[in-house]
Order: C-alpha cells, then sequence, then structure tokens
C-alpha cells in the first residue's frame, strides 16, 4: 500500500477535513477526476459537488463543497471552499445539501444581474443629464 496523501477542506471560517486519504474523487467542469498518491501537481477549480475519500483503512467520506479551489502539491491535497459540509450519508449530501448550495448560487446570480442593471441605469441617466442641451433650447 503506497503512502497516503494529506487532505485539508478549508473555508475562510475553519477547517472542515485534516486527515491522511488513500484516493480521492472530486468534479471540476471538466468533469469528475481522481487522485492518488504520486499525482503530479494540480490547479482546478471546483464545481458545487461533492467530494469523496477513502481513509487509508478504506473507509469512506464525503463532503459537499461550494465550489473553490482544489490544490495537489507534493503528496498534500487542499481544497479552498467557500462552505462545505461533511456527512456519511451522500444520497443526503447530494440531495439536501448540494440543492441548498445550487439554489443559493442561483440566487445570488440573481442578485449580480439586478444590481449591474440598477448601475447601468444610473449611469444611463447621468450621462443623459451630462448632455450638452441642443441649442436654442430653454435655459
Amino acid at each position: 500500500m503506497s503512502r497516503p496523501m494529506s487532505l485539508r477542506i478549508l473555508t475562510p471560517l475553519a477547517i472542515i477535513v485534516d486527515q491522511p486519504v488513500q484516493s480521492l474523487r472530486a468534479m471540476d467542469a471538466s468533469g469528475s477526476f481522481g487522485i492518488l498518491p504520486g499525482h503530479a501537481d494540480f490547479l482546478t477549480r471546483l464545481a458545487v459537488s461533492v467530494v469523496s475519500w477513502t481513509t487509508p483503512e478504506g473507509g469512506a467520506r464525503f463532503c459537499a463543497v461550494r465550489g473553490g479551489a482544489l490544490t495537489v502539491r507534493a503528496g498534500n491535497v487542499a481544497i479552498a471552499t467557500r462552505e462545505a459540509v461533511t456527512g456519511d450519508d451522500l444520497a443526503t449530501l447530494d440531495r439536501e445539501v448540494l440543492a441548498r448550495f445550487r439554489a443559493e448560487l442561483d440566487e445570488e446570480r440573481i442578485e449580480h444581474v439586478e444590481t449591474t442593471r440598477l448601475q447601468l441605469t444610473a449611469m444611463r441617466r447621468m450621462l443623459a443629464r451630462l448632455q450638452p442641451k441642443p441649442r436654442g433650447a430653454g435655459a
């Protein structure tokens, strides 16, 4: 059996996971991928998904992540994410936690679009007021 890798999953507020792992599966924009000990250094942006790994004892663990960055460097795997929820039941994480993460992302996108729309409207109004008045128009 090869030497385990180190896995750390971090959010801005806490270290969620810090343990040795034998293998890891995650998902980015290109799809699902696996990491084993000896993997080349690697950096990718994770999708909202469930990361799974096996412990050196052979147990399976899971963590729902709200996107983030995954790095592999010198046998260490680090995941930095906005939010993470660990659990032993993959179905519950997939059904409940990922659904919440996706809904929150959709709400953020809608808010971003609305904020951008308001900013553009304000800029249009400012530009309209800054335009010179046509000659002969009243003061």
